[in-house]
């Protein structure tokens, strides 16, 4: 956590990861979502209307500048504040108010900017703006770097009893008594502005990857069995990955992965390059580990993160099951890793355009209620999602809330099928989270964790997938959507606390001194792939040839944030098993979770507001128990035959 993060809580933490967007959601897959490839020229021209407008953030690049220029200024005025603190509480609460305040306006240039560069990656214009703001807000770190140290310089008892007299330090008293908390972990001023001054180079590892995998690696074509050629870049390999034909299957796998296996050495370099800065981070703060430093943050409990692992593995069978299961719908008997992404049955849902994903999505939500409802029906009817694919556009989705006085936007790569409305109600999540957040929240506390994020968004997949399975017309439909569910337990629950113990155990290699090379991750990776997915059991074959994987997958390029989606859709099922069972005080503690914004740390927001304790197993076993009762409907369903 950066001195201006401690400071200003939530604001300055949507700042420093604003690509995914205040912690909002890249795939709940962890990967690349589905992107379409050519549509006609009616479809095209539809999709390009459905576009945002970032005029609502400056009405031009020349009132971008303009902002730039000024806030630039007002950073170069900040290191004057230097050695004031204590002169007064209100002297404080006026150093912090001016710190605050061109935070705030800095996120706003930072959103504008990152937002216009998503749109087209590959323009130079955008890339120019993008790197002035990625510049400005290491300025702002440095301009602000001696404030965590010379706030604890004055000891706890001062801070405490300025805090306590004067008003104007209310919205800051979380993030002060934050950096008090924080304090075996901060330097010296000069050990502050050096960190902060190293700030952009220690993110480069993510940038080398998104320039690789986006704009760099030559992609295969290959001709399906129809006589499709198809380009296998990120998107093709995701559109095409699940086709019904299974050879057309295995092939996308062996020449996608060939194509990254290719680039196995210099993607082990970079994520590797990523370990060894977290690595530099965490004992510059004297961290034990990379994990300590990362739950410290959030002051969540370890015991969150073994507890996960824990369950996880303890419910493998149930998992087996599904994979066993898959099998027989889909009439495999020798189950491959290629045959995890076709639909287990085919049903004729007709396309989710973004029309009718509005449409679904509204209605599968009003369970929550009229204040959650007003909010969505509001962003609905705004241009505030860029929603279709575009050449050189970022890949994935996310939303982005970070410019504080103004409506979150969300980016999607809309593919007009079912994981595309699915995608869409998940971010639609996010958006009415900072909504509801913003509402009751000042700006220093109004951006919250992952930790509490993935769950608001989670939740509303659920309550889709329970509404879909609902208003399924015939049995295959019902089917379909009952198997799409089990894809997103699959994706969230396992997945991603498979890909968590990977992170863990490449950064624990690494800090025990040993090399992580392209071969060596593609080891690592390969024994938790083939003990996830019961290689040894002969419940599905994992080929060596596609254990390369981890270099594909975009979050490991954000410090342990991939366990949080597993977290997040055990919490979901928490709450929407309580829900959909008619508890209307559960409904209600919940949209108070997500009003708190970062007012709290999370974990004491989910224990105070909704009784929900992470460390415990009941935590995780709503989403097992929610796995079991969806396969115990599909088997009921194919056995009425």
């Amino acid at each position: 956590m950066t001195n201006l993060t401690t400071l200003l809580r939530g604001g300055a933490c949507a700042a420093a990861i604003i690509a995914m967007s205040a912690c909002a959601g890249l795939s709940t897959s962890a990967e690349p979502l589905v992107t379409s490839e050519v549509a006609s020229d009616t479809a095209a021209a539809e999709r390009e209307a459905i576009v945002w407008d970032l005029s609502d953030l400056y009405a031009s690049s020349d009132a971008w500048d303009a902002a730039y220029a000024e806030v630039e200024a007002r950073i170069a005025e900040l290191p004057a504040n230097r050695g004031t603190l204590g002169e007064s509480a209100a002297q404080m609460a006026a150093v912090f108010r001016q710190t605050s305040d061109v935070a705030k306006d800095g996120m706003r240039l930072y959103t504008y900017a990152s937002l216009s560069y998503d749109e087209n990656q590959g323009d130079p214009v955008a890339q120019e703006r993008f790197g002035k703001a990625q510049n400005l807000f290491q300025a702002l770190g440095e301009a602000t770097s001696w404030m965590d140290p010379e706030a604890l310089s004055l000891g706890e008892e001062k801070v405490v009893a300025y805090l306590d007299a004067e008003p104007a330090l209310a919205d800051f008293r979380f993030g002060i008594e934050d950096t008090l908390r924080q304090a075996p972990h901060t330097l010296d001023a000069d050990g502050e502005a050096l960190l902060a001054q190293a700030s952009l180079a220690l993110s480069q590892p993510n940038q080398i990857y998104s320039l690789f995998a986006n704009a760099s690696i030559p992609w295969p074509t290959i001709t399906l069995s129809d006589g499709t050629d198809v380009k296998l870049n990120q998107a093709g390999y995701s559109r095409y990955r699940g086709a019904p034909n299974r050879a057309d299957r295995k092939a996308v796998f062996d020449t996608f992965w060939d194509a990254w296996g290719q680039y196995e050495n210099g993607m082990g370099a970079t994520l590797n390059a990523q370990v060894q800065s977290a690595i530099f981070r965490s004992k510059s703060r004297n961290y034990e580990s990379v994990l300590q430093r990362n739950m410290f943050d959030d002051a969540l409990p370890p015991e969150i993160y073994t507890e996960l692992v824990d369950q996880v593995n303890e419910a493998l069978p149930v998992f087996h099951r599904y994979l066993k299961l898959r099998g027989r719908m889909l009439g495999v008997d020798d189950m491959r890793y290629y045959d995890i992404y076709p639909p287990m049955i085919e049903a004729d849902t007709g396309e989710f355009d973004i029309e009718r994903s509005k449409e679904i999505t509204f209605e599968a939500l009003k369970p929550f209620g009229e204040e959650y409802i007003g909010l969505l029906k509001e962003g609905l009817s705004k241009q505030w999602m860029h929603a279709y694919p575009q050449e050189g556009k970022e890949t994935g989705a996310y939303m982005a809330g970070s410019a504080y006085d103004e409506h979150p936007y969300l980016l999607l790569n809309h593919n007009d099928d079912y994981d595309s409305m699915s995608t869409f109600a998940h971010e639609w999540g996010h958006a009415v989270h900072t909504m509801l957040s913003k509402s009751e929240q000042p700006f220093e506390t109004a951006s919250y964790s992952t930790f509490i994020a993935e769950m608001a968004s989670t939740i509303n997949e659920i309550l889709l997938e329970e509404y879909m399975i609902e208003h399924a017309e015939t049995k295959e439909e019902k089917l379909f959507y009952l198997g799409q569910a089990l894809e997103s337990l699959r994706g969230t629950f396992y997945r991603q606390t498979m890909f968590g113990e990977f992170e863990l155990a490449i950064h624990q290699a690494a800090e025990r001194g040993e090399p992580l090379t392209g071969a060596k991750l593609t080891e690592m990776y390969g024994a938790l792939l083939k003990k996830y997915h019961g290689h040894d059991e002969g419940v599905l074959t994992i080929d060596d040839a596609y254990t390369v994987e981890w270099a594909y997958i975009p979050h490991f390029y954000y410090e342990f944030y991939v366990y949080q989606y597993a977290t997040s859709v055990s919490g979901a099922a928490w709450f929407s098993e309580q829900f959909l069972a008619g508890d209307d005080q559960v409904r209600e503690n919940f949209i108070n979770v997500l009003k708190a914004g970062g007012s709290d740390y999370p974990h004491n927001i989910l224990l105070n507001e909704a009784g929900l304790d992470m460390t415990k197993p009941d935590a995780y076993q709503a989403v097992v128990r929610r796995m079991n009762d969806i396969m115990d409907r599909m088997e009921d369903l194919l056995d009425d035959a």
